[in-house]
């Protein structure tokens, strides 16, 4: 055998194997160039998500200008155009009464009777001692005259003609107090019918037949009757003085009553106090209501609604607009850039879900709505878009 080594004539090549290593080498760097570059591109999506949460999304609102002006609401009372209570001025009985509450009368029907037999009795003696006073001042007349005739003659002094001049003169005035007392008599019997002083609607009778009836009112006698002229009515209304600038005489108001909620009656202002009552910062106005038909009734309760004017410099915005802290009343709007500014404002009227602001913003400011806590001056901000809102809604 022989000792040395037998190699193949031709030996295979390693090309291949090299071509394969370097590919697979190839691919192996593009993976992880792939792998770096998507890790790349993911960290910039992170980053840039980041910063869009770091940036606090808010809604915009446009402050509005009213057309029309705000309403006011109040209470009111009606009360009759003219109201008289009836008192007696003659005392005695009730003899008969004629009308009842609801009556209409007219100035002058009678409403009823007094029996006065004690007035009459005065007046039965106040006529005697008239005819007495009238005798006595006669006899005296004559007897003046004929002493004054004797006058040129020595059978008279001039002391007996002047006594008896002046005894007629005391009787004469003495039937004449006499005949005034007679009348002043037969004026108060007058008063013994009651009579309605103008026309009007019976609203009350606090009487009945064979009542004692007293003269006089305050105390003395009692009333006996109440007329109200109900054509018209006056309404009165306690209006906040900050307001009272705004209703004057000719303002209009629209009134409803709880009897009838459908229906609204015109009242226009007439007069107003011209003061404020210091325990309710409030002034007196009247107005008056046409009530030809009669619906409205007196002493009634009545709701009033005055539209006042449209202010030139306020405008309105949602009451979730405002912020209140340690600046006061700030809302907060948008500035160049997407930035935050605060804005202080004053508030006129506040109608509950919104606001009228009087001053410290303006019509073209872009007011940012419910603001989010921690906001503050020269933050940036970017707006929710129609889907953000919606999504908002819906969450």
């Amino acid at each position: 055998m022989s000792s040395e080594t037998t190699f193949p004539a031709n030996p295979p090549s390693r090309r291949p194997l090299r071509v394969a290593g370097v590919i697979g080498l190839l691919i192996a760097i593009g993976i992880v160039a792939a792998g770096l570059t998507l890790r790349a591109v993911d960290a910039r999506k992170l980053k840039t998500w980041t910063d869009a949460q770091s940036v606090q999304t808010v809604n915009l609102i446009k402050p509005i200008r009213d057309t029309s002006g705000p309403s006011l609401q109040l209470p009111g009372r009606l009360e009759a155009y003219t109201r008289a209570p009836i008192f007696a001025q003659v005392s005695g009985y009730l003899k008969r009464w004629n009308v009842d509450i609801g009556t209409r009368v007219k100035a002058g029907q009678l409403l009823a009777e007094i029996e006065t037999p004690e007035l009459d009795q005065q007046l039965v003696q106040a006529r005697a001692d008239l005819q007495s006073a009238q005798a006595n001042a006669l006899v005296a007349g004559t007897t003046a005259k004929r002493w004054e005739a004797l006058r040129g003659t020595d059978s008279v002094a001039q002391q007996d003609v002047d006594q008896r001049t002046a005894d007629y003169t005391a009787r004469a005035a003495t039937a004449a107090a006499a005949r005034a007392n007679v009348d002043r008599l037969v004026a108060t019997k007058a008063f013994a019918r009651i009579v309605a002083p103008f026309d009007g609607v019976v609203t009350a009778r606090d009487t009945d037949v064979g009542a004692l009836v007293n003269a006089g009112a305050g105390g003395v006698g009692q009333e006996l009757f109440e007329v109200s002229d109900v054509k018209q009515l006056r309404v009165y209304v306690q209006v906040p003085q900050n307001y009272s600038p705004a209703i004057h005489d000719g303002t209009n108001a629209t009134l409803t009553v709880p009897e009838y909620p459908d229906q609204q009656f015109t009242a226009r202002v007439v007069a107003a106090a011209g003061s404020v009552n210091s325990s309710s910062g409030t002034t007196l106005v009247q107005l008056l209501v046409d009530n030809a038909n009669g619906k409205l009734l007196p002493g009634g309760f009545a709701s009033l609604k005055f539209n006042l004017p449209v202010s030139a410099d306020s405008i309105r915005v949602p009451a979730s607009a405002l912020v209140f802290d340690s600046r006061g009343t700030v809302v907060a709007t948008l500035g160049p850039n997407n930035q935050v500014v605060f804005k202080p404002v004053k508030i006129s009227r506040d109608f509950g879900d919104s606001v009228e602001i009087g001053a410290g913003l303006a019509a073209t400011d872009r007011v940012i709505d419910t603001p989010p806590d921690g906001l503050a001056d020269g933050d940036h901000v970017q707006i929710a878009t129609a889907t953000d809102r919606k999504a908002a809604a819906h969450g």
